[in-house]
Formats: C-alpha cells, structure tokens, sequence
C-alpha cells in the first residue's frame, strides 16, 4: 500500500482514518495488524467498524485481541450515536451514514 501512495505521488496530512474490520470472534476475516501496520503508521490515523461486537465494550476488546490497539488508537466512530454525510456527485447514493 505504501507503494501505491508513492506512485501516486499522494503525502497524507491531517488526520486520516483507515477503515477496516476487526473481524469476529474466533478470528474471522480481518486484515492481520502485521499487514497493515506500516500504513497506519505512515498515516498517523486511527482506525476506525450485530455478533459479539454489537455491544461496544466487546467491539473494543476484540479490536484488542485481535492486535489493532497494539497499532494505533482505536476509535469506533457511531459508539455515540451516527450522522448522516451528503455524497457530492455521488451515482448511486447522495448520503451516507
């Protein structure tokens, strides 16, 4: 990944989040840390996701055990409550939640 943003000639700045899965429990599918690390280090970001982590304290604990707060701060962005963001020039949708 790190070699498609040098090709693309693109520097983060700002914040900058990565969205991802932190999978469920047993071990589901998820991106391994280890293959991301790099990435969300080089983006300074923090990660941003019904089954066990339905419940927020269990998502946090998953995204533990599975090694995402080993990584960088671990954030769920709706544990609050969710918005709604207009899509400017969007094909099929013109919002998102």
């Amino acid at each position: 990944m790190l070699a498609v943003f040098e090709a693309l000639g693109w520097t983060p700045t700002g914040r900058v989040a990565v969205k991802l899965s932190t999978g469920e429990p047993p071990a589901s599918n998820y991106l391994r840390p280890e293959l991301i690390k790099d990435v969300v280090e080089a983006v300074n970001c923090n990660t941003a996701y019904g089954g066990s982590r339905s419940e927020t304290a269990m998502h946090y604990q998953v995204a533990e055990d599975h090694g995402f707060t080993a990584i960088a701060n671990f954030q769920i962005l709706d544990e609050n409550g969710s918005m709604t963001l207009p899509v400017n020039g969007g094909t099929v949708l013109t919002e998102m939640s």
